[in-house]
């Protein structure tokens, strides 16, 4: 008879091993990703207007920032089924770029909001260019060499 023993972890060993993973990960595909972490506003500072214009390279910019962590190619890391694919938006009831902005805004279930960190129009900038991405499929972005 086998006895079989309760994790004292509270189960916090997959989501722990996850973490672990997009960190290797990064180092191992991008070496200079764990310095540009470390080197990385905090997340409470506000983006200053001058750092946000309505171009597509800043709505990039600005989710490869503060959005990637967890959405990388529109994915999410935490909730697999609340990606930013337009499959699952439409199924979750997110129809457009103002609906996109509204839960950057206010943050929705585990997902807290970003309003006080990208501002009103970095929220609607990151918004068009999720809203952008997700009709065009996530393509693959080329990365600066």
């Amino acid at each position: 008879m086998t006895v079989q023993r309760k994790c004292s972890w509270g189960g916090l060993v997959i989501p722990w091993l996850l973490v672990l993973g997009l960190v290797a990960s990064l180092l191992i595909v991008q070496p200079g990703a764990a310095l540009a972490l470390a080197e990385a506003e905090p997340r409470s500072e506000q983006v200053s207007t001058a750092q946000v214009s309505a171009s597509q390279s800043s709505g990039a910019q600005l989710f490869e920032n503060h959005c990637a962590g967890c959405h990388l190619q529109g994915g999410n890391i935490i909730r697999r089924g609340k990606t930013l694919k337009l499959a699952a938006l439409q199924r979750n009831g997110i129809a457009d770029a103002d609906a996109v902005a509204a839960i950057a805004r206010a943050g929705v279930g585990q997902m807290g909001g970003y309003a006080d960190v990208l501002g009103d129009e970095g929220v609607s900038v990151v918004a068009a260019y999720v809203w952008q991405q997700a009709q065009a499929d996530w393509p693959r972005q080329p990365r600066d060499t």
